[in-house]
């Protein structure tokens, strides 16, 4: 075998010169890498191609898929909303794998463990490598070297970044959406599987060569409020089932019960107060992760206390930020998912629980981002160095296992804390004992 050839990056770390084909653009240290050139745009197309009455239902999602001209080695994007409970991507690729397709580039925002479905298309081929988070089964699969390609990982700005960048082209994007109508315009707001917000679908639907709208909720134009345009939609789908919503909520998105991190995350808090980082105005975000969870709880007995309202909270919205803006402790909560059905109910009917994306919130090729706006972010980890470096996304045994989502974009914020538990026990080394 010819020897991959191979660059040291900014970090000291030695790394292909190109992956999948691709060439790799290495890291250059913070701030350094400047991108020239113009933004990636998709062909230029005219109505004359479309209905003129406006109407783009099409019989199925096979239908769709064959009028939008899927073939061997496309790029293929799916989002993660529906989270634990997507259907879509699993009938997706049932019927890119009926056709005979091959090699698809499967270019998800995110997988989850639902997606163990999707293994026998990684065996025979159907897909050639998946570009985001490999959750559970799909973890275990990539990190024992079982994917024909290499599997990319890439954080929620980082993928807007190489979608809008031409990193990475879509060739068709497939979007699920709890309502729509037959023109294209789209919604996470309302119906059966409603999930909130459809923002890591937003890049999908502004750049891809051809995006279908999926509903289960098809509505009488005009489906309103629109979060996606249906001026970037080419086909519309109506099924039976989108997904079940009530597996938006997983275990990284329930507050731990644990009495160890839940001292942790009020040590958190306190130490927050103590250093004047919680005061009238501020602005916080909380990660998915339990006890990240558990400290915005904290954050809101301190701010009940001291009479302290937040600008505004950033990150997914779940039922601890929801509470926190109605008993008016947040003047507004800049929404990056929805964790749960009190945040889509919220997002809903709050004009203060406001719709983001990651162009807003961490696309660093912009003119700014809401990320170092943030006073304090508060976050998960699965390992931590003495040198604080982190790792999200594996454990100790090295298999993927979590989903990187917005995590390293986080770490431009004003302030940046994992509050992680350490269990020492009573050693002997080089003649100390350490507690």
């Amino acid at each position: 075998m010819d020897r991959i050839k191979e660059i040291i990056n900014a970090a000291g770390r030695s790394i292909p010169v190109e992956v999948n084909g691709e060439s790799v653009i290495p890291y250059q240290g913070i701030g350094k890498y400047k991108p020239d050139g113009y933004r990636y745009g998709p062909g230029i197309v005219t109505c004359a191609d479309y209905p003129a009455d406006g109407n783009k239902l099409v019989s199925s999602l096979k239908d769709a898929l064959i009028q939008a001209g899927i073939r061997d080695g496309m790029t293929v994007s799916t989002h993660h909303h529906f989270r634990n409970g997507d259907l879509l991507a699993n009938q997706l690729f049932d019927i890119i794998h009926e056709l005979g397709i091959k090699d698809i580039r499967w270019f998800p925002s995110a997988s989850f463990p639902c997606h163990e479905h999707l293994i026998p298309y990684l065996e025979d081929g159907t897909i050639h490598h998946i570009e985001g988070s490999m959750n559970g089964q799909l973890g275990i699969f990539t990190s024992q070297g079982r994917m024909k390609g290499v599997g990319v990982l890439r954080s929620h700005g980082g993928r807007y970044q190489a979608i809008q960048d031409g990193e990475v082209k879509i060739d068709i994007a497939v979007i699920g959406a709890g309502c729509a109508d037959s023109f294209g315009n789209a919604s996470g707001l309302y119906g059966p599987s409603a999930t909130g917000l459809l923002g890591f679908a937003l890049a999908d639907a502004q750049y891809a060569e051809k995006v279908i709208i999926v509903t289960d909720n098809l509505v009488d134009f005009p489906c309103i409020p629109w979060q996606i345009h249906g001026n970037y939609i080419d086909f519309t789908v109506a099924v039976d089932k989108l997904g079940d919503p009530e597996q938006i909520v997983s275990g990284t998105t329930r507050i731990t019960s644990s009495p160890d991190r839940l001292l942790l995350a009020d040590l958190t808090a306190r130490f927050c107060e103590a250093t004047g980082i919680i005061r009238d105005g501020f602005s916080f975000q909380t990660g998915a992760g339990g006890t990240s969870l558990a400290v915005s709880e904290s954050f809101r007995q301190i701010m009940k206390k001291k009479g302290i309202k937040a600008r505004f909270a950033r990150g997914g919205s779940n039922a601890y930020l929801v509470s926190m803006l109605n008993e008016g402790l947040i003047d507004y909560l800049l929404d990056g998912q929805t964790f749960d059905m009190d945040g889509i109910r919220s997002i809903a009917e709050n004009p203060n629980h406001v719709w983001t994306s990651p162009f807003t919130s961490y696309n660093y090729h912009g003119k700014g981002n809401f990320a170092g706006m943030v006073d304090v972010v508060i976050l998960g980890a699965t390992e931590i160095d003495i040198g604080f470096n982190a790792n999200v996304v594996t454990h100790s045994d090295g298999y993927l296992l979590h989903g990187i989502g917005g995590w390293q974009n986080c770490l431009f914020s004003k302030t940046v804390i994992l509050p992680v538990p350490l269990l020492i026990s009573l050693i002997l080394l080089a003649g100390l004992t350490y507690h």
